[in-house]
Order: C-alpha cells, then structure tokens, then sequence
C-alpha cells in the first residue's frame, strides 16, 4: 500500500518500486572525517496522493525539532524538492536555506507606510527572475569553502521577497558564478537567514550533500536498502530503525574509536589500497547473519532528506 515508482531500484521487468521516507538529521562535524556529517534523528513515510506532500512533511518533523530545543538556532538547509509554501511560518530560532528556482519572480522589500489611507502595501516593486538581477546586480570576488575546496568564485547579494513560494518573508538572494562562466549566473540560493553573509549561506548549502552520503551508508553499509516488509507497522519501522542504528554507530566511534590505528588496521589488510585516507565503511558494516529482517528484493527505499 506504500509502494512508489522509484528508478533506483528497478527489478527484472525494468520497473522499480520502494516506499520513500522523508529524513532530517543533523549535519555535525566529527573527528575522525574531514567532511561533515548528517545524523538522521527524524522520519515520516511519504505516502503518495495523501494530501501531505514531502514539503510538509518536513516542516512538521523540524517544528518538532524546534520545540524539543527551543533555546537552540535550526539553520534548515533542503534541496530544491522541498521549497514552497510550507516554510512561510518558522519558528523564531529557524532559518531555511534551499536552491532558488531560475522562474522565481522577486519583489523589493515593501516601502515604508506612507500615512495614506488604505492598506500598506505588502510588496515592492517587480525585480523580476535571477537572470534579471544578475544583469544590474553588483557582483564581488571571494574565496568560498564547499565540498572540501576552497574556490574564488563571483557573488552578489540582494534582499528581497520571494513572493511565490514564501510570501511575506524576507529572504536573501545569492547569486554565484564561477570565474570563467559566460553565465549570467551559475546557481542561485535563497536564505531566510538574512544576517548571514552570503560565505555562510554558501557554505551552509553545501553541507546538506552530508545528507546524500548518510542516506547511501544507510542502504548500503547498514542494509536500509534490502529492506522486504509488507506489513504497514514493519514498512513504517524498519528503515527509520536502520538509519538511526548509523547515528548511534557514529555517535559511539566519535567517542570511544580510534582512528589512526584502524586506519593502519586497515591498510595492512588491504596494502594495494593507497588511496583509503578516512575510516568509514570498516566500522559501520554489520554482518547480514547479524540482520535477519533484511532479505534482497526487486524493490527498494527510497529517503528522501529535507
């Protein structure tokens, strides 16, 4: 009853289905990786045609979020699937982050009230889409560090209202291109947080891969992926079980592993492998004996982070 089309997990007859969770971690920084990490605490099974779509469904696991620690900061950070009318209302302490799309239509700020009768107006004048603004935009040379490199890149900033998808909040528009683009622009990003500098914001955007790389750890080094339930409870279980076995793994390494000798360990097994610099997926593979409810199918999982 939760099955999906999913193309990454096509059976013989050429056609792939799997039930697709929605998951929100938090990306922290560990001792032992050079990149960051994303911890799945989270998870709703998206159910197509329910009437919550995966937007929703992500802003309510972060309000949950936000209530177990009102007094910490959530900077949300999503990819482009995610954005939309959910996120207009935040809790005070959360910001979101996400791709802008290249359609999306910008306003001014509004003005300031004039004393006239009437409703103020809610909304400035038209800046139109991001190839608009990065035809007029002031643009700036500056080093930012993503994916592990640091690279000089061209940015421009400008604040505004994203008028479709997030209505009266202000956001922060970053517009980046490479230096030898004949682009208008590359990418362009979009932030609530708009005390950020746009480095941050960047910066911020780029982490959120720490998500595809749990959620492939997940369904190939601790078996989310081979995943065979039928009944609802054990479809609804079993996966968010998993990931969070990957959180509790990573958790327990960060405090008690030690790095440099099973790095050694592990090139001496291995001594035609020069090129293992980090210690990951010796330390969070489980033997299948280990995982009598996973069993090979067709079919797949398909997670989904917001």
């Amino acid at each position: 009853m939760f099955w999906q089309h999913d193309g990454s997990a096509k059976g013989r007859d050429g056609i792939g289905r799997g039930n697709c969770f929605v998951v929100v971690g938090l990306i922290v920084t560990v001792p032992f990786l050079t990149r960051a990490v994303c911890l799945p605490v989270l998870f709703r099974l998206h159910i197509p045609k329910s009437g919550v779509s995966k937007p929703d469904a992500a802003r309510a696991l972060v309000g949950l979020l936000a209530r177990a620690f009102p007094e910490r900061t959530l900077h949300v950070v999503a990819d482009a699937a995610y954005r939309g009318p959910a996120w207009r209302t935040l809790p005070g302490t959360t910001t979101f982050t996400t791709r802008l799309a290249a359609n999306a239509v910008l306003y001014a700020l509004p003005p300031e009230p004039t004393g006239k009768r009437g409703h103020p107006r809610w909304k400035g004048e038209k800046l139109g889409t991001c190839t608009d603004l990065a035809a007029t935009a002031t643009w700036r040379t500056t080093e930012v560090t993503c994916y592990g490199k640091t690279e000089t890149v061209h940015i421009a900033t400008i604040t505004c209202l994203w008028w479709g998808s997030l209505h009266r909040t202000p956001v922060t528009v970053v517009l980046i291109k490479e230096t030898d683009s004949a682009r208008p622009y590359d990418i362009a990003l979009v932030s609530t947080d708009t005390s950020a500098s746009a480095e941050t914001v960047i910066a911020r955007y780029a982490d959120r891969w720490s998500v595809e790389q749990t959620i492939k750890d997940s369904k190939i080094l601790i078996g989310a992926g081979d995943t065979a339930n039928r009944l609802p409870r054990a479809v609804e279980r079993t996966v968010p079980f998993a990931m969070l076995g990957l959180t509790i793994l990573t958790l327990w390494y960060a405090a008690n592993g030690t790095p440099e000798a099973d790095l050694a360990t592990a090139r001496a097994r291995a001594p035609w492998n020069r090129k293992k610099c980090a210690t990951r997926r010796c330390h969070f593979r489980m033997e299948v004996k280990d995982r009598p409810f996973l069993r090979r199918r067709s079919g797949g999982v398909k997670l989904e982070a917001a």
